[in-house]
């Protein structure tokens, strides 16, 4: 049943100090106005919109970076951006419907249209109408073509609606604050980047603290109006150091918080950077590793980048019926795909999570739906698909996974990646498994992927279907006793379903990694908690690498490193 937006014309103040007990900002009372200007004209025309809505982020920005000691740049900044949804036809068929053989008509899903940051009405109602003539205009085209290029091929394998109908919500926030000491934190990153200005051998030493307030107003023709906020502080620190080979060795290291006082301390972060130093220091030396199908141990940051990649886009739901992907989980539904103890959960309604806040996290999606936790796979059995408002066989209706940047319009998203085990299985457990694997099919050792940088994957149908995750930190397991042996140069690489189904055990140590996540609709944040996981057979290849020889000087501070 869904509310007309015309109905929240009477009463407008009253429904909603009742309902959240906040007033709605200038910006959200102008998107609703001209929304509510909008589609009562265009309703007139000859192929009206049955289907509007704005949503503009408003961001307030504090950032730092240093480098060896020494501050690189500091500043604030406060920008606004609107992305526009306008639908011609109805809720079956409408104007962004895919056009099969037009790949670029899919791409164009970003449009930069900045909004004024001071609240002035007038202003922001001139952007809006200027901004929808546009986006009518096109869609009407749009439109057209589409109805022209289902008419010319083949009956389409997915033949739902390309838009779900879904109860309209209402929930209005007062806009967050956030207080930072940017001199305290430019102090803190020139201490924390002085440690590698110590060591001749590392050719990058940088940390970067973002702070960011983001305040969310989405509107919509069908009643919804949403007025979020949140706040979000990072701290990124990244060293690099280069083999004689001319291989560049980098490594990473991310903490996530909602506030300031969520960060780790001086103490800890230093700690990190030590252990960063130690690896790189190690890593120049260490043997290259050639190519290798054998048995692995992920630990909790990698296991959750390779879940992250190997399945997590290819549960996407728009996914299961675009003609261009894959699709190479759409007719596994019902079917074991993973180890019967094992659970795969996105749930943004989770802020908080084994001591870790989960950058995740929200309370509505960018296409108003409310947030929803969804298990994906139960007791390994795929169950569902993370779905936006894209219907598709089976799933008729969004779960709140709808997301998108800042001026993207939204697609079905990955949120916060919870990977549970009924029957976790403890450390030194996990790696005698390792071992045995290792002995029953003759390898002389298995691979340990402690540190991750991140991966990518490809999901389409006119290119490899795979995945490769770049490591940063792996041993050698070595089944004659021997200590663990640090190595690199290797890339984790292969097709998802062959390697999916080799995911037999999951440990008892989970670990939060945090990331952002780049799609068609722009790059969201994420989180991964995943425990360590073993796998009966991974496939490694060589990395690439760079031909230049490490710097011909010594480092300038050399001396002081003696």
């Amino acid at each position: 049943m869904r509310l007309k937006l015309l109905l929240l014309g009477v009463g407008f103040s009253c429904a909603l100090v009742s309902a959240q007990q906040e007033q709605p900002a200038i910006v959200l009372k102008a998107m609703k106005a001209e929304l509510d200007r909008s589609i009562g004209y265009l309703k007139t025309q000859g192929t009206p919109p049955y289907f509007l809505s704005y949503s503009i982020v408003d961001q307030q920005r504090t950032s730092v970076r240093a480098t060896f000691g020494v501050l690189q740049s500091s500043g604030e900044g406060h920008t606004r951006q609107l992305a526009l949804g306008l639908r011609v036809g109805d809720y079956s068929l409408d104007n962004t419907h895919e056009i099969r053989g037009d790949y670029a008509s899919y791409q164009s899903r970003y449009a930069y249209i900045a909004i004024p940051i001071e609240d002035n009405s007038d202003a922001l109602r001139t952007i809006l109408w200027l901004a929808t003539d546009t986006r009518f205009k096109r869609a009407v085209d749009e439109y057209t073509k589409v109805k022209t290029n289902k008419a010319v091929k083949v009956k389409e394998e997915d033949v739902s609606d390309d838009f779900s109908h879904e109860q309209p919500s209402l929930y209005i926030e007062k806009p967050k604050m956030l207080k930072i000491d940017r001199p305290l934190w430019e102090a803190k990153l020139k201490n924390y980047t002085r440690l590698f200005r110590e060591h001749p051998n590392i050719f990058g030493g940088d940390a970067s603290m973002e702070a960011l307030v983001e305040t969310k107003y989405f509107i919509s023709s069908e009643g919804t109006m949403l007025q979020t906020s949140a706040t979000y502080v990072r701290l990124m620190i990244y060293a690099l150091s280069k083999a004689d080979d001319g291989m560049e060795l980098p490594r990473f290291e991310s903490f996530f918080a909602f506030s300031p006082d969520g960060m780790p301390t001086d103490e800890q972060v230093i700690r990190k950077i030590q252990t960063m130093i130690d690896d790189l220091e190690k890593l120049r030396v260490a043997p290259l590793v050639d190519p290798y199908s054998g048995p692995a141990i992920l630990t909790g940051g990698a296991a959750g980048v390779f879940f992250h990649e190997v399945l997590g886009h290819r549960v996407e739901g728009h996914r299961q019926k675009l003609e261009t992907e894959g699709q190479t989980f759409k007719k596994k539904l019902g079917e074991r795909v993973l180890a019967d103890s094992i659970d795969v959960v996105y749930d943004p309604t989770s802020d908080h999570l084994n001591g870790s806040d989960l950058s995740g996290y929200y309370k509505y999606d960018d296409e108003g739906v409310k947030a929803q936790r969804v298990a994906v796979i139960e007791n390994g059995i795929l169950k569902r698909f993370l779905m936006g408002r894209t219907p598709i066989e089976k799933f008729s209706s969004s779960n709140g996974h709808g997301r998108g940047q800042a001026g993207f319009q939204p697609v079905s998203r990955q949120s916060n990646l919870i990977i549970q085990s009924k029957n976790p299985v403890p450390s030194p457990k996990l790696r005698q498994m390792l071992i045995d694997e290792c002995l029953k099919k003759q390898k002389p050792y298995g691979l340990l992927f402690a540190q991750i940088e991140g991966g990518f994957t490809m999901t389409g149908r006119t290119m490899p279907n795979s995945f490769n995750v770049l490591p940063l930190v792996v041993y050698r397991v070595h089944t004659d006793g021997r200590p663990d042996e640090l190595v690199r140069g290797v890339d984790l690489v292969g097709t998802p379903l062959t390697v999916f189904g080799k995911v037999t055990a999951a440990g008892d140590d989970p670990e939060t990694w945090y990331g952002y996540c780049g799609a068609e609709s722009g790059s969201v944040p994420v989180s991964q908690t995943c425990p360590s996981i073993f796998v009966s057979e991974v496939e490694v290849q060589k990395k690439d690498k760079s031909q230049d020889k490490p710097p011909i000087l010594p480092a300038p501070f050399a001396k002081k490193a003696n």
